[in-house]
């Protein structure tokens, strides 16, 4: 498997769900544009699933399917999965993470599985907090970094430090919060406005 990029929005929506349950384990769902033969896979977008309560079955079908549905509306895909552990020093990808990133890997064989370092997680990290995995065969990986891209991440990292401090991460709605009332919008629309606004569209925007 070739080149990885993760783009500012992508890494953003992964840090404020993150720092909007920071007691609880999160998840979700990472999304690009269907690569072609030796492309670099380009995660443009992310979906943030749940909070807590990670292992239910039925809500997690609902959930990919739907991203699915929507993903392929803005010609996207489910490319990969991100999760970052409850406890502060846990950065190993447990069953669960396994499981689903499996699972997504049998549809798209060049998914990703993307585990946050909570210990990195700070405002502006120095080093980017994510620890990035690719499937070879039955086991995740560590993907070799030097393969793992960033369009810009001293502007991401500042981007996500004014939206932290501006409380950003409080607004920033997940599966778990529309099925709590679906009014809420697990696109997180208004939210990519100002993650646009910030540094300018990004490529697959929906």
């Amino acid at each position: 498997m070739g080149e990885v990029e993760i783009s500012a929005r992508a890494y953003a929506k992964m840090s404020l769900h993150a720092a909007r349950y920071p007691h609880a384990a999160v998840n979700g769902l990472l999304l690009a544009p269907a690569p072609r033969a030796r492309e670099c896979l380009c995660l443009t977008d992310c979906v943030p699933l749940f909070h807590g309560q990670l292992a239910l079955s039925v809500m997690l079908e609902v959930a990919l399917h739907q991203v699915d549905v929507w993903g392929a509306q803005a010609g996207l895909v489910v490319a990969g999965y991100y999760h970052a552990n409850a406890a502060l020093g846990d950065r190993s990808p447990g069953s669960l993470a396994l499981k689903i990133a499996g699972r997504i890997a049998e549809f798209f064989p060049d998914a990703v599985l993307i585990m946050l370092d909570n210990k990195k997680m700070v405002p502006q990290p120095r080093v980017p907090p994510v620890i990035v995995l690719e499937s070879q065969g039955l086991h995740w990986v560590p993907k070799d970094k030097n393969l793992v891209m960033w369009r810009d991440w001293e502007e991401s990292r500042r981007m996500v430090g004014a939206l932290l401090e501006r409380r950003a991460h409080q607004h920033l709605v997940d599966f778990d919060c529309h099925l709590d009332d679906i009014r809420q919008d697990w696109t997180n629309q208004k939210l990519n406005a100002q993650i646009t606004q910030w540094g300018g569209p990004t490529p697959g925007d929906a």
